[in-house]
This record gives structure tokens, sequence and C-alpha cells, in this order.
């Protein structure tokens, strides 16, 4: 049998740093309100490098640290709501740029939950075509661009990075179960429009194209799907939660994250959470706190984790996975 494995890591995000304080200056807000209702001390802010300069240097150093050639990756997917353009892809520009000349390669839009989908998108290309025999998955945002200043219910939350892995064939690690959903029902709790119907942008509606987000709904769904999201995976490889060794989920809000602990009764420090430095980076969270783990010497060999993505659409998804690297 043979697994798809996480064979290296990359990760990159601005050298801007925004902390609390700055953004007091320009919202009525303060260290004390965001800390103590997101978990969130600083993030990075682009200084005008796009969605696509970030995914590509996050790409290079998981290629660096896979020691493949790009020439050798057979796919890359880009997971974001803040491309570029609509087209081409940032995809695309990754392939471009990386010199990744024999990739397929594709965009998809999940939101937060975008890397966990595009994992489960690699991971059944790698095990139906024997042509691809390495993945380069990304998930990359650059919110800063989407996000109204003025709004201090959003623009404390979201922040700008990039993280990728590279994915390849194992026979005895990689990923044991996944699990994933959506429901396009919940319209109204997160949103970020795109162009209107007749393509005639008043000033106004210029305005409007921001995110948009009913906090109290997001956590009441986080706190709903991430437990699910948890077990179902626990269930399918039919292995407990003591078992496992890290629980990496969408770096949200540190509340979300407390009350999910609770309700399940497990230990907050398996789950590992870098919110505090980095902010809410949407596509990008699970990945950079990936990378980073994998950069401390945290993830060993014959370690269990969770990946656990919640966000827009609504969408939701999880991995569980048996660390190779």
């Amino acid at each position: 049998m043979s697994y798809t494995s996480i064979i290296g890591t990359g990760s990159y995000y601005p050298d801007s740093i925004v902390t609390n304080d700055d953004l007091s200056k320009y919202v009525e807000t303060s260290d004390s309100w965001i800390s103590e209702r997101t978990g969130i001390k600083e993030r990075r802010i682009s200084s005008g490098e796009d969605t696509s300069e970030l995914a590509i240097k996050a790409g290079q150093r998981a290629i660096e640290k896979s020691g493949i050639s790009p020439e050798d990756i057979g796919l890359i997917i880009v997971a974001t709501i803040t491309p570029d353009s609509f087209m081409p892809s940032v995809a695309c520009l990754v392939q471009a740029n990386l010199g990744a000349k024999n990739a397929t390669a594709f965009d998809i839009t999940a939101a937060c939950t975008g890397f966990v989908y595009s994992m489960q998108i690699a991971d059944k290309f790698l095990k139906a075509s024997d042509d691809i025999k390495y993945a380069l998955v990304i998930g990359s945002e650059v919110l800063s661009k989407v996000v109204d200043w003025k709004d201090r219910n959003t623009c404390v939350i979201f922040a700008d990075g990039a993280g990728a892995a590279i994915l390849g064939r194992d026979e005895n690690h990689g990923i044991i179960s996944s699990y994933s959903g959506s429901d396009g029902d919940v319209k109204g709790s997160l949103t970020l429009p795109a162009n209107p119907v007749n393509n005639i942008l008043s000033k106004q509606e210029e305005k409007e194209k921001i995110i948009g987000m009913n906090g109290k709904d997001i956590f009441r769904f986080a706190t709903q799907i991430i437990p699910k999201s948890i077990n179902k995976v626990l269930q399918s490889a039919n292995i407990n939660i003591d078992e496992i060794d890290y629980i990496v989920p969408h770096q949200a809000n540190y509340r979300i994250i407390e009350s999910v602990a609770n309700k399940m009764g497990i230990e907050k420090e398996k789950f590992y959470m870098n919110l505090d430095k980095c902010g809410n980076t949407s596509s990008a969270s699970i990945p950079i706190a990936l990378d980073e783990m994998n950069t401390k010497g945290l993830l060993k060999k014959g370690h269990k984790i969770i990946l656990c993505g919640f966000g827009g659409g609504l969408t939701w998804g999880s991995l569980l996975i048996n660390w190779k690297e």
C-alpha cells in the first residue's frame, strides 16, 4: 500500500510587522481588547508583495527542503481567496517562476479550509496517476488587500503569508485518513464579494468588495465542526485521540481552540498555535504552522498529527497524517 507523504515544507510572510498597538492608531481598539478576544498580538502585512510572490517563496523553500527538482513536480495546487487575478491562476504563476514546467497547475477556493482540501485533492492525484511523482501544495493569502481597515471586527484578525508542502509517495508514512464537508446554505457568516454581474462598479461597490464576518456565527460553527472533523478521521483510522501527538488547526482564534479543547477533554498544549504572531492567514495558516513545527524539530518520524481546517463557504476538513520527514 502506498501513502501520500509530506517530504518537505516551507513558508514565507512579509517583513512588515503590525502590532495591536499599531492598529489602535487607526481604529478604535487596544492591545488588551484584541488579545483577550482573539489571542493575536501582531500580524504580518504585505508592503507590496502579491499573493503569487508569497506563494513562490514558500514553494521554493519547500522544494529546497525536499531535495527534489522543480521539474520533478507533476502537480501544483494553490489554495487562495486573494489571487493576483482571476486568470492566470496563482498556481500557473508559481509554475512559471519555479520552473516546474511538467506540472499541471490550478487554484482552489475554499477559504480557510483551502490547504486541507488541496492536500486531499493532491492525495487523490498521486494515487490515481503514475505520471505524477511529486505535488506542490500551497496556501497563500494577501488578506490585507480585502480588509476594511476601519472595521475592528475584521482588520485586527486577518493577515498575510504563505505556506507550502511537497507531497510524494511512501510505503509506510503519510495520510492515513481524511474528511471534508461544506454547507452552502450558510451564506452570510463569512463573505468576500467578487465583481457584480453588470461589471460596472461604482465607488461604493468597490468599497463593498471586502471581507465581511459574523464573529458569533463563526465561533458557533467552529466549535461544533472541529470536534466532528477530528473524531471523523480518528474513527476512520481506528485511532484514539491519546495516540495523536499534535493537532494543527486553522489559526483563527485562540478562544475557539480553547473552547474545543475543553469540550473534547484534550489538553490545550496538543493544539499547536502561532496566531499570536501571525494572525489569521486563512488558507496559509495551517501550512505556515506546519513548517514552523517542522523547522523547530517538533515533528518526529512516526508522529501522528491532525490538520483541521474550517472557514467560509462554509467549509471544513481534516487529515490524519503519520509523519515521515
